[in-house]
């Protein structure tokens, strides 16, 4: 099990205490990522795959506003909340494991769309590595698909490399949560630590950590370009209303 494996597969019964709330997290980002899908021009009888799906932060949210969503990801845990939090919420999606720089597989099938959100593809820790993560995710998707990834700022980041992240406080009825990150850097990789302090009731501390790699725009843009998509844009936050850039590729 690799590293990025054994961090989610930790994080995952705690990943919901990253957001204020969950579930209001769930249908706003469902409602921007319509609005991007409908302005690239596909409806709901899209079949979309996420390809990270995590604990079904997108795809739970895109299936209950009529999407056909196949979601699949890397850690067995995090599957096991999404299907649980899918069931909560009466959602059909398909499930699987699968890693997505091998995503023929376990689909054999294509997508109309494929997602990657919440700076997924940065855990691959050289060109090489992203490469066939790009190549893996544009050979499943259909002519003229559509390929939408969340990255953090990569291009501003890098040119203070800060050690830690603003925290996020979130004050709850019993108390307040507190999650930020620790980033340790050797060149533009970098270790994150994560640290979700929780007092509502009693106090608990948890702590995770990962790896990921600074990858500037122009990387992703020049990789998604050679592995067949005619076109990529990136729309920035204060456009879409998403925490993130977003990179949007057409094949």
């Amino acid at each position: 099990m690799n590293i990025t494996q054994t961090f989610y597969d930790n994080l995952a019964s705690q990943y919901d205490k990253l957001f204020f709330d969950w579930s209001s997290t769930t249908k706003e980002q469902a409602l921007l990522l319509d609005k991007l899908f409908s302005n690239n021009g596909f409806d709901k009888n899209a079949k979309i795959l996420d390809c990270a799906c995590g604990i079904g932060t997108q795809s739970i949210g895109l299936a209950a506003i009529g999407y056909d969503v196949t979601a699949s990801d890397i850690s067995d845990a995090e599957l096991s909340q999404a299907k649980e939090r899918a069931a909560k919420n009466n959602v059909e999606i398909r499930f699987e494991h699968a890693d997505f720089c091998a995503l023929s597989e376990t689909f054999s099938e294509k997508f109309d769309i494929i997602i990657a959100m919440d700076n997924a593809l940065p855990h691959m820790l050289s060109t090489d590595e992203l490469n066939s993560a790009i190549k893996s995710i544009t050979d499943r998707l259909n002519k003229n698909g559509l390929f939408v990834a969340s990255i953090r700022d990569y291009d501003t980041l890098l040119e203070t490399k800060p050690p830690y992240s603003p925290p996020y406080i979130h004050k709850t009825m019993n108390g307040q949560r507190v999650s930020f990150q620790t980033w340790d850097w050797t060149g533009d990789i970098y270790k994150l630590t994560q640290y979700i302090i929780d007092d509502e009731n009693s106090l608990e501390i948890n702590k995770f950590e990962c790896e990921y790699r600074a990858t500037r725009r122009q990387e992703f843009t020049d990789l998604l370009t050679e592995n067949g998509c005619s076109r990529v844009e990136w729309k920035f936050p204060e456009e879409t209303g998403f925490y993130q850039p977003i990179v949007v590729a057409v094949k």
